[in-house]
């Protein structure tokens, strides 16, 4: 009776345990599949931090990107349905194994701020993820100890066609989001955010200090000015970036600011504060974006200048990159120098295009998806253009989960009507069977 009960609590146990991994995996590889950018760039991040960026190509990373978030998904799925069980329970227990001493040592040492592991969805401090880690990791550990009494919801033979379709949907989605633009936005800059509002400071409340320092070189020597010391013409732009000078309290928009590259002066307020509409063209790196629309961009640019609109690129790039895009684009729009990090924060794309009006986020188009003349045929006051685009993050998760729930439902009851029946036809003609076959024996 002991031993009925020690099995008992060690089946609950165990299902529980890998209930609660496949929901984490699920979600982890899902808000990581829909923003495979976001987790590149977390990638690089990594990299740069154990100065391993030389070793790894971007491609890869890139790759990696979209093929771990897949495997997290994959696992986790496996977990919840109770399939391929051994091989669930080993990956699972193999990524724990990894990431958890990992994350201990990001803890410690900090090189990055947070380890990405739920992308933008739920950002965690390192010590709160080591801490989640290792809970998971002796989740993972009864899970592998005791896979065997784990509940199954599919049968062995119908199993390779949920493996098979849930790696396709969530390479789709991946290579989706990754052509387009992310499909769930957890950015202080999605569609209908105001950026004005991102960055205030509650009355009372201590503000960070951020500076704006810049690389520049002369005669080969290389120094860092700041806004205040910046030297004349006869130093050449390299570089930008935000330093953070006194740590305070930090709203979700910290280091939005805009340098103009003709007069070097902050025109972030009257930008932000414009009640008419702007064009922001955002390239982190322009010298790597993609300069297969270049005529619609130039295009967009003339539309802004005939009707009043603003138009800025926004870079992190140094003046001779910028005059190199220049020259190859016949490019006569305004440039402004922005923080890489914020750039690739604010948009998915390189280039990509935002609309925004007296601060807020109007519009996001990712570079192939650009309004051309056939779209901007009138003011903006006169088209849908103009106006926000409605998005609902309820209603794309039910879609989703709609696309990936529904065919998943129809095998499970393929497997219940189809499989299971005859298994259990089967099975009881066995018992008639060897029924028969004792009566007979008895009989003689």
């Amino acid at each position: 009776m002991e031993i009925d009960k020690t099995h008992i609590v060690e089946k609950i146990w165990v299902n529980f345990c890998r209930l609660l991994l496949g929901a984490l995996f699920v979600f982890s590889g899902f808000v990581k599949a829909v923003d495979p950018l976001g987790f590149y760039y977390k990638i690089e991040d990594y990299l740069a931090a154990f100065g391993m960026t030389s070793w790894i190509s971007p491609g890869f990373s890139l790759l990696m990107g979209i093929v771990l978030p897949a495997m997290e998904f994959g696992i986790g799925v496996f977990l919840l349905l109770g399939i391929r069980r051994k091989m669930a329970a080993a990956l699972v227990l193999l990524f724990m194994l990894v990431a958890t001493p990992l994350t201990f040592y990001l803890a410690l040492t900090n090189p990055v701020s947070d380890c990405g592991c739920f992308g933008d969805a739920w950002v965690l401090t390192n010590w709160q993820t080591f801490g989640k880690n290792a809970v998971l990791l002796m989740a993972a550990i009864s899970v592998f100890k005791w896979q065997e009494l784990q509940v199954r919801f599919i049968t062995p033979k119908i199993e390779w066609m949920i493996s098979m379709y849930t790696f396709l949907f969530v390479f789709f989605l991946s290579f989706y989001c990754l052509q387009n633009l992310p499909i769930l936005d957890f950015r202080p800059y999605k569609i209908g955010k105001n950026i004005r509002t991102g960055m205030e400071i509650p009355e009372g409340a201590k503000p960070s200090v951020f500076e704006s320092r810049f690389v520049l070189e002369k005669n080969g020597e290389r120094r860092e000015f700041t806004l205040e010391d910046y030297p004349d013409s006869t130093w050449t732009f390299i570089k930008a970036r935000t330093m953070l000078k006194e740590k305070g309290y930090e709203p979700s928009i910290h280091d939005f600011s805009m340098t103009s590259l003709d007069t070097w002066e902050d025109i972030t307020d009257s930008v932000l504060s414009d009640k008419g509409y702007t064009f922001l063209l955002i390239a982190h790196r322009i010298e790597e974006a993609d300069d297969s629309n270049i005529d619609l961009i130039n295009e967009i640019y003339d539309y802004s200048v005939e009707h009043g609109y603003g138009f800025y690129a926004l870079t992190s790039s140094p003046a001779d990159e910028i005059d190199v895009w220049r020259d190859k684009t016949g490019a006569e729009y305004p440039f402004c120098q922005m923080d890489d990090i914020t750039l690739k924060t604010i948009i998915r794309s390189n280039p990509g295009l935002l609309l925004i009006k007296d601060g807020t986020v109007l519009n996001k188009w990712a570079d192939d998806y650009l309004p051309d003349e056939y779209v901007l045929t009138d003011r903006l006051e006169n088209l849908p253009l103009g106006e926000q685009k409605q998005e609902s993050d309820v209603r794309t998760i039910g879609y989703v989960l709609l696309w990936f729930i529904i065919p998943l439902l129809m095998v499970i009851g393929l497997d219940i009507l189809v499989v299971k029946r005859r298994e259990r036809k089967r099975m009881r003609k066995g018992n008639i069977n060897a029924d028969s076959s004792g009566n007979s024996l008895n009989h003689k």
